[in-house]
């Protein structure tokens, strides 16, 4: 098995969130870390991901929504400071992966199932192979123990209930 590393300057980690019912917030983590290890990463099945998020990073681009992101109303990074993800199936799906795992938020751990597609493989200019791999998934937010919203007076909430995850990663064999 070879372990591999993310190439931060080409991976994000992000998120996506209906706001006031009528558009969008979307939002990414500066901070994370990934142990991946793989026979050859062509073929992701033979795969053991894990990856590790600090919230503190989150950045919606809006200081005092990223601030009260991080408080006990949703993250409490004080008592949760990560988000982690661990692999436990991986399976192929057509040319893509399914890749299937225990997700845990706010310190609860449900299972969550990515749809990756291999972006393919590459030689950097220095030599060194790089895979390139895009993950989604979509999660119920409450069912991590992240409720807080706010009724609107025009009808419907603040915040949606479905949090679309978006994981792009670019990963070479770590040194």
């Amino acid at each position: 098995m070879t372990k591999f590393a993310i190439d931060p300057a080409h991976s994000a980690i992000g998120f996506e969130v209906k706001h006031m019912m009528v558009s969008k917030v979307k939002g990414q983590f500066n901070s994370y870390s990934a142990d991946i290890e793989a026979a050859d990463l062509t073929d992701l099945t033979t795969a053991s991901i894990a990856i590790n998020i600090d919230v503190a990073s989150i950045d919606t681009r809006n200081e005092d929504r990223d601030n009260h992101l991080r408080s006990a109303d949703f993250f409490d990074i004080e008592n949760n400071p990560t988000i982690e993800f661990s692999s436990t199936n991986i399976t192929r799906d057509g040319a893509d992966y399914k890749v299937t795992g225990d997700l845990t938020i706010k310190g609860v751990t449900k299972p969550i199932t990515f749809d990756v597609e291999y972006g393919g493989k590459g030689t950097n200019p220095w030599g060194i192979e790089v895979y390139g791999f895009e993950a989604e998934a979509k999660v119920n937010r409450e069912e991590f123990g992240l409720t807080w919203n706010a009724a609107l007076e025009t009808g419907g909430v603040m915040v949606g209930k479905d949090i679309k995850i978006k994981v792009e990663l670019e990963v070479n064999p770590a040194a």
